[in-house]
């Protein structure tokens, strides 16, 4: 069975804040996965908000290198985040995301698998070859982009949060285990 609906907050969904939306997203896609709800089982566009948000904290933290080194350059998470930025509009990062995309595929097999096991801080010339800071002078601003686009998807449910874990608990079959 799949969760057919992408659930936040009815507090986040009222915020001038961009970020609580996503991060609303993101608990209960976390709370699901605890849950031990495989990722393909829920919401496409929950899990492609999720990515886009992992690649915004990846790229700010550490550009474009960090993202492959601590992703271990995964082709399904690849392409997820490529369709979510074409999904949102960002089409400057798009641009840069398959700019990025080509030079690791450039890189042979070896050099990339002697990377993704290297150290990553010290001297790492391949990472020094896969940063790109064109990211940080985009005009587009991924997080307002994304929490839009959640805001206006069409599977949208916006609850409270006693509501959020009713629905969630319906969707899982059993309790979950609520902090104070």
């Amino acid at each position: 069975m799949k969760l057919n609906k992408i659930i936040v907050s009815d507090t986040s969904f009222n915020s001038a804040e961009p970020y609580d939306i996503i991060f609303s997203n993101i608990s209960v896609v976390n709370l699901l996965e605890e849950e031990g709800v495989d990722i393909d089982n829920i919401h496409e566009d929950s899990v492609t908000s999720y990515y886009i948000d992992y690649y915004l904290a990846q790229y700010k933290n550490g550009n474009f290198s960090q993202f492959v080194w601590n992703t271990g350059w995964s082709p399904k998470l690849n392409e997820a985040i490529r369709k979510g930025l074409e999904k949102i509009g960002a089409e400057q990062h798009l641009a840069l995301f398959n700019g990025q995309c080509s030079k690791v595929e450039d890189l042979d097999a070896a050099t990339l698998q002697k990377f993704l096991e290297s150290e990553y801080f010290g001297p790492n010339p391949t990472r020094d070859q896969l940063k790109n800071s064109d990211f940080y002078s985009l005009e587009e601003d991924l997080l307002s982009l994304n929490a839009q686009w959640l805001k206006n998807h069409p599977d949208l449910q916006v609850l409270s949060i006693e509501n959020m874990f009713q629905e969630l608990e319906r969707f899982i079959g059993r309790p979950v285990s609520r902090e104070n």
